[in-house]
């Protein structure tokens, strides 16, 4: 039997209302007594996991070397010259050593026979000294206010200096309040004035500017000189050798 076309249509929604309804009952189901956050969660496809730090220190050894050609350089530092990565390794194996990629971006790539334990212990100690060498800029911040009276001026003033002595960079904020934004001028004389009491102990490296209703200047402390190498004098130097004791 041949049914009309409306007929079939009107089935097809129904079929397609069925569907939705059942839908919204199983996603209700799953968000049933669960927070807006919750939901919010499951909703959101989470991106795969990717490492950055991992990806930044990833080394090719061994079988993992993908070029055709390499710089091969031994455990003793003499260069062997360019070959395959798979003669290469042989060598390495004959060793009991690994072959490391130390240069990738090389052309061609710059590989070495090495144990990898211990190059990755030896890379990650320069790496940690190289992070102790580093010194951490601390900017620390010094308020001031249009009405600030000659002590508090004073106190905060010594505070500057002592934190240029430690090191550390000063920011001197100045905030005007309400009608002081007519008074701006008495603002400047104030970081003005800080910059010229310091003097030799800083050196501005951003002139007082103003910033919505904060003015404010940055001081750096200043490079102290290396103290120069002593140099000893012929007759020092003739007390200081063994013949002179004798």
């Amino acid at each position: 039997m041949k049914y009309p076309a409306f007929y079939t249509v009107h089935i097809a929604i129904q079929h397609a209302n069925v569907y939705s309804r059942m839908q919204r009952r199983r996603t209700g189901a799953l968000h049933r007594g669960a927070t807006s956050q919750q939901r919010a969660l499951r909703r959101r496809t989470i991106p795969p996991f990717t490492d950055k730090r991992a990806i930044k220190s990833f080394i090719r050894t061994n079988e993992k070397i993908r070029a055709r050609e390499i710089r091969v350089i031994d455990e003793n530092g003499e260069q062997l010259g360019i070959m395959a990565p798979f003669d290469a390794l042989k060598i390495a194996r004959e060793r009991s050593l690994d072959l490391v990629e130390i240069s990738p971006n090389a052309a061609p790539p710059v590989c070495r026979i090495q144990d990898y334990g211990k190059y990755l212990y030896e890379k990650d100690k320069s790496d940690r000294a190289a992070r102790k060498k580093q010194k951490v800029i601390v900017i620390k911040e010094v308020k001031f206010s249009v009405t600030v009276d000659e002590h508090d001026y004073q106190t905060k003033k010594n505070q500057a200096v002592r934190f240029l002595g430690e090191g550390d960079k000063v920011k001197a904020s100045l905030r005007f309040r309400g009608r002081q934004m007519a008074h701006r001028d008495l603002g400047y004389k104030i970081v003005n004035r800080l910059i010229m009491d310091i003097g030799a102990a800083g050196i501005v490296e951003f002139m007082p500017r103003m910033e919505g209703t904060t003015l404010h200047a940055i001081i750096a402390p200043t490079k102290k000189p290396e103290p120069a190498p002593v140099k000893k004098t012929a007759e020092a130097a003739i007390e200081e050798s063994p013949a002179a004791e004798a």
